[in-house]
């Protein structure tokens, strides 16, 4: 994608018909280059009407990441993040995980697109301008890091409850960092750290989630997945998603750093899609563990009752519903 193409898209963002002069001009490039840039929006579903002798219209204003309307969605009482948005990255948790020591506190990187965005287990996250809210937090802790199991499942219940607050009713938590409705992916979190058995330590939260995905973005993802405006029937502004997120991913973390998930567990258990429901969890290394899925435990381990009537923890591994176990 050309460094110009989202800046050249905004200025068409008032909906009105701007002639490959004028965009040269106020971007400083031949009218030729203007042509050529704006073909490039086809690749990211943005369609641009070109008239002759009027020039250049969106057919639709994108959902453009404004941080003063994230922080407008805020409650003044939330404490301060340092709220940072940019056009295009490779991935904003790389960058965030690689960012210097003394790098702050409470750093949201949020983007219009990414270009390399990483899923759970290696997979790739599908980004799409305007269909996507991608976005990394720096969050630290004076805890160690084996005090963290559990973060991705405290994520969890910060952004269900941000949905559930904005109408988005009938989401489910699956262990142990995926959103779903309807057994269709809505989210994914993914949890990355640094630092000391016993502290300090650092996480970037990272967190994608469907908003508006086209059917050519659908056709790209290997899995049945939703999005935002299917679940509430219209669009739903990603910079009020966002600003009502961190709001509620402020009250979680406190609760965490302090209680662990000793508080959370039961919010969510009550929104485990597969709560006491047969399930196949698929290990790294090949082995499928069997049982049936009855809870957590305080570390984030998933507990499944296997069929000689055991209990078993599982600290990682891929769910799958498993309406019947084999012997």
């Amino acid at each position: 994608m050309h460094t110009l193409l989202l800046p050249i898209l905004r200025s068409l963002s008032d909906g009105q018909f701007h002639s490959g002069t004028q965009l040269a001009l106020q971007h400083q490039i031949s009218r030729a280059s203007v042509c050529n840039i704006i073909a490039g929006a086809a690749d990211l579903g943005i369609t641009v009407h070109k008239v002759r002798g009027r020039g250049y219209q969106l057919a639709s204003r994108p959902d453009w990441l404004d941080a003063e309307a994230v922080r407008a969605a805020m409650p003044a009482t939330t404490a301060p993040y340092q709220l940072e948005v940019i056009d295009s990255i490779a991935s904003t948790n790389a960058t965030l995980l690689h960012a210097t020591d003394d790098a702050p506190h409470r750093h949201c990187l949020v983007a219009e697109q990414q270009t390399a965005g990483r899923g759970r287990r290696g997979k790739v996250w599908q980004s799409v301008l305007g269909g996507s809210l991608t976005c990394s937090i720096r969050w630290r802790f004076n805890q160690g890091i084996a005090t963290l199991a559990g973060l991705s499942l405290a994520v969890g219940v910060a952004l269900i409850r941000s949905l559930q607050q904005l109408g988005c009713d009938g989401i489910q938590l699956k262990w142990p960092n995926d959103l779903l409705w309807h057994q269709r992916k809505l989210a994914g979190i993914l949890i990355e750290v640094q630092g000391d058995m016993n502290g300090p330590s650092t996480a970037i939260i990272g967190i994608g989630i469907n908003m508006q995905l086209p059917a050519t973005a659908r056709n790209q993802i290997d899995q049945a997945v939703t999005d935002i405006q299917e679940i509430l029937g219209h669009p739903l502004s990603r910079n009020v998603l966002l600003g009502t997120l961190l709001t509620e991913l402020a009250d979680v973390m406190d609760d965490f750093e302090r209680n662990g998930l000793h508080n959370l567990q039961k919010v969510w258990q009550a929104s485990h899609a597969y709560a006491d429901q047969p399930v196949q969890i698929h290990m790294s290394n090949g082995q499928i563990i069997q049982g049936i899925a009855v809870g957590l435990a305080e570390n984030g381990a998933l507990l499944l009752r296997t069929d000689d009537d055991k209990q078993i923890s599982v600290h990682s591994g891929e769910v799958h519903s498993a309406r019947k176990l084999t012997p």
